[in-house]
Formats: structure tokens, sequence, C-alpha cells
């Protein structure tokens, strides 16, 4: 990537979401700007305190922390008046008086090409320029095939999952007229009926939500995926693989309420499908906690990219590897340490070029707030994240 510093608008992006915000990241740079991340208001805000160089503001609306998206775009506007502004959100609508003056709100998943020209006519046309990858293509004409399945896949599981989100919705509705007659023919009176409706209307709107998330989800896998990739196939099963992953992590949430799960079952469930039968070359060794459903999305990505890179190119693509999975809790730091470290595999050397894997692993440390490492030691690679506490422990 080459850059003219003092050409080149910075857009900051603001979500918390790790994938999604890879995805707007990409976005950005694909209109022709630098992007500056930022995983929530509180770390958004610090940023603008401490530089000027900010054209636009491009921030999802809910978010945990001390004020939402849309509060941040009102402060913003107060206090930057000059920054440009767009909200996007897979579950409010904010009308027009609800936002501030001249900015502009996307529903979620994006459209890409819709968002790089909204992009280009707030702020202007784009001076980033990308630099050709380092992946060798058979033939031109390799290239544009991945394009276009990439273009075509992702067009079909935005279709696939459009069709079960309306169908989901069909059917909810259905239930809620369905349990309206019960309620009557149970002799339930108007105001239980109304608290009933009330809660019903919320579980709803949570789960729309919920579906138009994890649509926008899987878009951003899909896209990043073939974003590169060095073949169709290698593309298609590195979207596979990273779908599977988010699908393991989801079954084992569901299984608690989308509540609190054990880091140690969250780790053992993303290294499972990558053991050995009966053999078990994965060693964990960790004191056990209650983690929040963002730490185990987090997490299963990030160990389903360790587990897939160990079998390629580690120690486990060698009968004699393993790898120790260590953590520890310093209570008086209230931090998380963990370090996944590869063992008895072939001779490490750094990667050419810094992959959407190698990004995902990276993006996690800022997701928890937290610091990560990659180290490429001869005897073999090595993940490390140091987190506060308070980012993955649920709380009690």
């Amino acid at each position: 990537m080459s850059t003219d510093p003092t050409q080149v608008p910075n857009v900051l992006v603001v979500e918390d979401e790790m994938i999604l915000r890879m995805r707007a990241v990409d976005i950005v740079e694909d209109a022709g700007f630098c992007p500056v991340e930022a995983v929530n208001a509180d770390e958004a805000i610090s940023i603008l305190e401490s530089r000027s160089d900010i054209a636009l503001l491009f921030t999802d609306i809910q978010m945990p922390g001390s004020i939402d998206g849309l509060k941040l775009a009102h402060a913003v506007h107060e206090r930057w008046p000059a920054i440009k502004i767009i909200l996007v959100s897979g579950q409010v609508k904010p009308t027009e008086a609800e936002r501030p003056a001249n900015s502009r709100f996307y529903g979620k998943p994006l459209g890409v090409d819709q968002m790089i020209t909204e992009l280009q006519r707030m702020v202007g046309a784009g001076a980033l320029t990308l630099l050709p990858s380092t992946t060798e293509w058979p033939t031109s004409q390799s290239r544009h095939a991945v394009e276009t399945v990439a273009s075509s896949s992702h067009s079909a599981h935005d279709a696939v999952l459009l069709a079960e989100n309306d169908s989901l919705r069909l059917l909810l509705e259905q239930a809620e007229i369905d349990a309206q007659a019960l309620l009557v023919q149970a002799g339930i009176d108007a105001e239980q009926r109304e608290a009933s409706d009330k809660l019903q209307k919320l579980i709803v709107g949570e789960l729309h939500h919920r579906v138009k998330n994890t649509l926008a989800m899987v878009s951003a896998i899909a896209s990043q995926s073939f974003r590169g990739a060095p073949s169709i196939e290698h593309g298609q099963k590195a979207m596979e693989s990273r779908l599977t992953a988010l699908g393991r992590a989801h079954d084992m949430l569901m299984q608690v309420s989308w509540a609190s799960a054990s880091l140690t079952h969250t780790l053992s469930n993303a290294t499972e499908p990558y053991d050995s039968q009966g053999d078990r070359r994965f060693h964990f060794n960790g004191p056990d906690i209650r983690i929040t459903s963002i730490a185990v999305i987090a997490l299963a990505m990030t160990f389903n990219e360790l587990c897939t890179n160990t079998t390629k190119f580690g120690a486990l693509s060698v009968p004699a590897g393993r790898v120790e999975i260590v953590w520890t809790i310093d209570e008086l730091k209230q931090r998380l340490r963990l370090v996944w470290t590869e063992r008895g595999g072939p001779a490490v050397v750094p990667p050419a070029r810094r992959s959407f894997g190698t990004r995902m692993m990276g993006s996690l440390g800022q997701q928890l707030t937290g610091q990560v490492r990659l180290e490429y030691e001869p005897g073999g690679f090595m993940y490390s994240l140091d987190v506060p506490l308070r980012s993955v422990a649920a709380t009690a």
C-alpha cells in the first residue's frame, strides 16, 4: 500500500464487531482513504482529541461503552463540525431529525459500491493506492474468475440469508397471532396480554437484530476470504472454514442462551475439529472462567485462523508437532494473559504478506482493548494475548 500523508484523507472507523470493522476498513481503503480504527465511542473520542486530520466519522450505532454511535455522532458534530459523518446499523433507523445535520445513514449489511461512492462524494476522490499483491496469479483470467466467484458467492449467501430472514419474520408474525389467540381463549386479561405483546416484540426485535448482524458478518467473511485469495479453491475453503467456526461458536452460545460461556470449553470447541482422533495434540493449561459472548466469538474466530495455519504450515503439519495453550490471570493487575506455542514443527518462516487471518489475529487484541504479539521464532510460532480481565470475563 502506498500513501501520501499530505493528500490522503483519514476516515475514523468505529465498530465493536471485529470482522465487521475489518470489512469497513477495506471499504474505506477501496474508496482511496486511510482508515483509523476504534472499537467504541470512548476510544474514538480519545483519537479525535489527539489528532486533527480526521475527515470523516464512519460509525456503527449499537456499541458497548459510555455512549452509543448516535450520541458519538452528535458529540463529534458539536466539537468538530467540519468532520463528515456516516452512521450504520442493522437494528435501528434514526430519522433525519435524530441525526446530526448533514450526516448520512445506511442499514446493514452494507452495499460496498454504494458506500464507496458515498465516501468519495462526502470526502472527495481518494488518493490511496493499493499495490499489487505478492501472490502469483496463474493468469489474468484466473484473477477475474476469483473476483466473479467472490461476487456471486457473496450474492448467493446474501440471497439465502435474506430468504431465511423473511421466512423467519413471517413465522414469528404468525406465532404472534397464534399466541394472542391462545391468550384470549385462556381468558388472560387485557393488561396481561399487553405485557405479553411487549415481551414478544422485544424477542422478535432482538432476533431480527441478530439475524441482520449475522448476515453482515457472513457477507464480510465471504468478501475477506476471496480478497487476495491465490485461487478460487483457496478462497472457497477459507470461507467455509470461517463460516463453520462462526456456526460452532453460535451453537455453543445457544446452549447457554447467549449468556456467559466457559473459556476452557470455548478453546476446546474451537480446536476440536483440528485435533487427531485418539491422540490429543492440543494441550491446555489455565484456570477456567466465564467469558462474555463477544469474547467467545472473537476467540473462536481467531483460534480457527491459528488452527488453520498450524495444520497447513506449522507444528500440526507434521506428526510429531503439538500446540500448548497456556493462560494465567494476574489478580493484582486484573489481566488475562494467553499464549499459544507451537512445538515440534518445521522451521518457521515469517509470511511474505499480511493475510486476512493474520489481520484477524491482531484485531482480537484491539477488540478486547488489549495487546497481541505474533512471534515467528525458528523453533515454533507463538501467539500472545494480553487483555484486561474486564474485557473478557462475564459479570457474576
